[in-house]
């Protein structure tokens, strides 16, 4: 047996892994190819896992399974293998795996970043189509890239959507307005002929007082068939491609000296506080009537001797025109349904007035995309036109600053 395992000790090769060790009873190395018997108990299967220093470099520790044997009750055989190419194995079958995670995560990120991407470039037109189509251009259709994807799919029934509805809306809008012309034609006949009348039977009250109420009724009619007219000319015109710099200010300032007879007329106060300098691409006389517009109710819904209050200034880096009274005011559940065509509130409708004001303001707002909103002014209603200043940047937006041929001081003025 010792000339045996001499045999295989001497046969191996650097780098085999096989253990032989024969001691003695006492545990005393008789041949061996490691330096002592270890001291570890056995396992439960019979197995020793030790660690010892190879006998020709001590400095070396290694691992180790083995079995044991007693042979001739003499001696002690122990038989193993270095487990030095499992311990490798496990740890090139780590690294693989670390390697193989790492390079799915980023396969992952680099994919989702170009999902994204992709996502972002098909989303992002529609989002921009759907946001002209919002601002009033229904002809604006989504484009398509050929590919019959899944986008491409959802462009084309999107597009079929928009044909309809802008069939839909473009019978709404030649139904109203050849009634608003057909209508307006005869009725403006109509008032040349009872003004006619008013000429024969002058020098009778009475019947001049009939006549001068049906040319008030006339006019009446004439005024709201002209605002339908004008309101659907705003929805569905291409003004913003004329549009010019407007400074804001001015319209204010003409507004004051426009209503201030009328104000003083009626007892009530108008205070005017305008900040620097508001320029915005615009139609000045649609922003004029717009404003006028929101003058006049409050002009109208304010008691005598009351106030009423015009304020321009920046906040939140955005722009605001508020026009404050401190009339009746408006409930807070009418702030959505005042803008729509023909809308009065209860109260109001005792007095002149078509329900068409606000919605005419609000389609000249909507055109040059101006945000409308409503507050109470306790008591009263306060109107707020805001102008977003961010939105310069983005094509045929508003352009808000202050012209170089005005120079005006930065504190508030209050006129």
């Amino acid at each position: 047996m010792l000339t045996v395992l001499s045999e295989r000790i001497e046969q191996q090769r650097p780098g085999d892994s096989m253990l032989y060790l024969l001691t003695d009873d006492q545990f005393r190395p008789l041949v061996s190819n490691i330096s002592r018997w270890p001291s570890i108990a056995y396992n439960k299967e019979g197995w020793l896992d030790f660690k010892l220093d190879r006998p020709d470099d001590s400095n070396r520790e290694f691992s180790a399974r083995a079995r044991t044997l007693e042979v001739d009750d003499r001696f002690n055989l122990l038989v193993g293998q270095d487990m030095k190419d499992l311990a490798s194995l496990k740890a090139l079958v780590g690294r693989a795996l670390v390697g193989g995670l790492l390079l799915t995560l980023v396969l992952g990120i680099i994919g989702g970043i170009m999902m994204r991407q992709t996502l972002r470039s098909r989303l992002g037109a529609i989002n921009q189509t759907s946001r002209k189509i919002m601002m009033g251009d229904l002809r604006m259709r989504i484009t398509t890239r050929g590919t019959g994807d899944e986008f491409d799919e959802l462009a084309t029934n999107l597009n079929s959507m928009l044909d309809q509805i802008e069939h839909g809306m473009d019978g709404v809008r030649r139904v109203s307005d050849n009634i608003a012309h057909d209508l307006k034609t005869p009725l403006a006949r109509l008032k040349n002929r009872v003004e006619e009348l008013k000429i024969k039977v002058a020098g009778n009250p009475e019947e001049e007082a009939a006549v001068d109420q049906i040319i008030h009724e006339a006019d009446g009619l004439l005024a709201t068939f002209n605002a339908l007219l004008r309101i659907a000319r705003i929805e569905y015109s291409e003004q913003r491609k004329g549009f010019k710099p407007v400074d804001v200010n001015s319209i204010l300032y003409d507004l004051q000296e426009l209503y201030e007879p009328l104000i003083e007329e009626r007892g009530q106060t108008l205070l005017v506080e305008i900040s620097k300098p508001m320029v915005l691409a615009a139609d000045r006389d649609m922003l004029f009537q717009a404003f006028a517009n929101l003058l006049d109710n409050a002009i109208k819904y304010t008691p005598e001797q009351g106030n009423i209050t015009i304020k321009a200034f920046k906040e939140s880096k955005k722009w605001h025109i508020e026009i404050s009274d401190n009339g009746p005011g408006i409930p807070e559940a009418e702030y959505e349904k005042v803008t729509q065509r023909f809308y009065r509130l209860d109260q109001s409708r005792s007095t002149p007035g078509s329900g068409l004001g606000l919605a005419l303001v609000y389609a000249v707002l909507k055109l040059h995309q101006l945000e409308l909103s409503f507050s109470d002014n306790k008591p009263g209603l306060s109107v707020r036109v805001t102008i977003d200043q961010s939105s310069q940047k983005r094509r045929d937006r508003l352009a808000i600053g202050e012209p170089k041929e005005l120079q005006v001081a930065d504190e508030l003025s209050i006129i």
